[in-house]
Formats: C-alpha cells, sequence, structure tokens
C-alpha cells in the first residue's frame, strides 16, 4: 500500500499490502451494496491509503447515522410500552366498570322478579290508599330515571371499553414496528462497524498509525479553516452558566472511555449518550440522539456559544459534542476511539444549541 511520504518500490511487502486494502475496500462494498445500494463507490484496484481512510470514514458515519436511528428507536419502543402498559390498566378498569354495572342492572331485574313479574305501573292501581299511589308515582318516576341512567352509563362504559381495547391494539402494532426498526437499525450497524473493522484490522501496525495521523491532520486543518471563517469571534464566546460549568465538569472527566454505540456510560459512551448523561449530572433532562437534540433544544448563533453549549454536526445531525471553550469540544468520535477533545470545527458544522 502507498503511504504518503514513504519510499515506494516494486517489493512483495508492497503488492501484498495492496492486494489486502483492495480486498478490504471490495469486501466493504459487498456490505454496502447488500445495506444500502448505490451509496458505496469502488475506489479503482490499486488504494491509497487516503482512499482506504475515506471508505473506513464512510463506514462509521453510515454507522453512526444508524445508531441515531437504533437510539430513537429504543426510545420510542420505551415510550409505546408504557402506553400500552397504561391502556391496559384503563382497559382493565373500563371492564371493571361494566362489570359492576351489570349487576346492578341485574340486582333491578332480580327486583321486578320478586314482584310476580308485575309492572311499577301495574303495582300503583293496588295502592291501599290515595297517598300511597302518589307516593308510589314519585318512586316510580325516580326509579325509572335510575334506570335510564343506568342504561346510558352502561352503553357509556361499553364504548369506552371497545375505546380502550381499539387503542391498545394500534399501540401494540406500533410497537411490534417500534421493535422491528430498532432491529433493522442494529443490523445496519453491525454491517457497517464490521465492515470497517475488517478494513482496519488488516493494516499492519504503521498503517494504523499512519491512518491515525492522517485523521488528526485533517481534523486539524478543518479546525484552522473554520476557525477563520469565524473571524476570531470565538474569542469573546460567553461564560458558561453553573449548570453549563458541572456539564462539561461531567464530559471532561469521561475523556479516555471507550465509544460503544448506545451505550450511556459509565463506562463506555456514544456521542449523544455523553452530552444527554453530561446535563444529567447538571440536573437537566435532553433528548437521548444528536437528531432530536438538534431538533428540540433552543439554538444559539456560533458567536454566541458558550461551554456546555451542544454543537451539532454533519447535515443529518448524526454527531455532537459538547462545547468546553476556547475553540475546543469534548466528544465521543467513534469506534475504535475514546472520548477525548478536539477542534470545534473538525467536523462539519450543522448549528448550536443550548440546554438548560
Amino acid at each position: 500500500m502507498r503511504v504518503p511520504g514513504r519510499r515506494t518500490g516494486a517489493g512483495a511487502g508492497r503488492g501484498r499490502r495492496v492486494a489486502t486494502a483492495t480486498a478490504l475496500v471490495c469486501a466493504a462494498g459487498t456490505v454496502l451494496a447488500l445495506t444500502a445500494p448505490g451509496a458505496y463507490a469502488d475506489p479503482g484496484p490499486n488504494p491509497s491509503l487516503e482512499e482506504v481512510h475515506r471508505q473506513v470514514e464512510t463506514l462509521y458515519r453510515q454507522a453512526e447515522t444508524a445508531t441515531d436511528a437504533y437510539n430513537a428507536a429504543s426510545a420510542q419502543q420505551r415510550l409505546q410500552e408504557k402506553s400500552v402498559a397504561d391502556i391496559t390498566r384503563a382497559l382493565a378498569e373500563a371492564q371493571q366498570r361494566l362489570d359492576r354495572l351489570k349487576n346492578q342492572a341485574g340486582a333491578l331485574a332480580r327486583a321486578q322478579y320478586r314482584t310476580g313479574g308485575m309492572s311499577p305501573q301495574a303495582q300503583l292501581f293496588f295502592a291501599p290508599s290515595p297517598d300511597a299511589f302518589f307516593n308510589g308515582v314519585s318512586l316510580l318516576h325516580k326509579g325509572q330515571q335510575a334506570t335510564r341512567d343506568l342504561i346510558a352509563e352502561q352503553t357509556a362504559a361499553r364504548a369506552e371499553l371497545d375505546r380502550y381495547a381499539k387503542a391498545a391494539d394500534e399501540r401494540r402494532k406500533r410497537l411490534d414496528a417500534d421493535r422491528r426498526e430498532k432491529e433493522d437499525a442494529k443490523k445496519e450497524i453491525e454491517s457497517r462497524l464490521a465492515a470497517a473493522k475488517e478494513l482496519e484490522s488488516r493494516l499492519q501496525e504503521k498503517e494504523r498509525e499512519r491512518l491515525r495521523q492522517l485523521e488528526e491532520e485533517q481534523a486539524r486543518q478543518a479546525q484552522e479553516k473554520w476557525l477563520a471563517g469565524q473571524g476570531g469571534l470565538l474569542t469573546g464566546s460567553g461564560a458558561a452558566s453553573s449548570d453549563g460549568r458541572r456539564a462539561v465538569a461531567f464530559a471532561t472527566a469521561q475523556i479516555g472511555k471507550d465509544y460503544v454505540w448506545g451505550a450511556e456510560g459509565p463506562d463506555t459512551y456514544d456521542c449523544s449518550g455523553l452530552t444527554l448523561k453530561a446535563w444529567a449530572a447538571a440536573g437537566h433532562a435532553i433528548p437521548r440522539t444528536s437528531q432530536e437534540q438538534w431538533r428540540q433544544l433552543p439554538r444559539v448563533d456560533v458567536k454566541d456559544m458558550r461551554p456546555g453549549d451542544l454543537v451539532i454536526y454533519f447535515a443529518d445531525a448524526s454527531h455532537v459534542g459538547m462545547y468546553v471553550g476556547d475553540g475546543m469540544i469534548v466528544h465521543a468520535p467513534r469506534p475504535g476511539r475514546q472520548v477525548t477533545t478536539t477542534g470545534a470545527g473538525s467536523m462539519p458544522v450543522l448549528g448550536v444549541v443550548r440546554p438548560g
């Protein structure tokens, strides 16, 4: 494999490395072809380390996007499970209410049977006195109203029972769909991660180190370009709030811990799992995924951001880091890397949001 700055030759070692890289990139292409047709571009028969790097980054970016879908489906599944449980309880209560009303209706029927089956109106003609007759009329009206009320309440209870039964069925269907979405996202993540890990695992140690250096150099160049585009405005970034300082303290205390997709600590994190727990430590609940953080949290201009704010990356809002000041963020980068600090402009910035 040709590496910038390394002397090239026609030796067997170089040939083996080129063949290895070619086979690996093709293997990654096979995985992508199965899961996302058209998403993979064949780099050619003799890929350089830079081309392998681009493929690895593409795979991890796709895995991160799928991770956000997985986390969102997981959160939706939890909501649906709670909704199903709530509706099931309401359904049981509605059934108990209907059973109670049926028992009351049965008691009325049994009372009429004990009078020989004679209707209340007919019984009035056998009243022993005029006062008894008029008292009976009053009681008859009250009894008729009570019967009408009972019938209306039974009808309402039956309708309520049917409504809850239908809602429970719909929630269960939605829950099943959420579970399927979660499983689909998980499969997609696993396929991307497997291909990326396979690419990296076959590189020689020197090439893996060069790959890391390549990442760092690209991040440095992107940061310099981004800072230049800000016109020095970051120098005036606002001071952190007390909650922001607590969130930053938590996030920076996690530096060195491994990235694991879907993880929320305490030993491993993904990008939004880190920001979620950091702000939870500061006493604020925020959405689980970077996409929902971008959608739901108040947005602020880059020139106004302060430590504790969340910087959202890429057009699909699939990555997030926490601003710590001086143009830097702390974040959980990707599998195979650890929580670290890097330039806030080292990746394409979508925008900034402020929890709390």
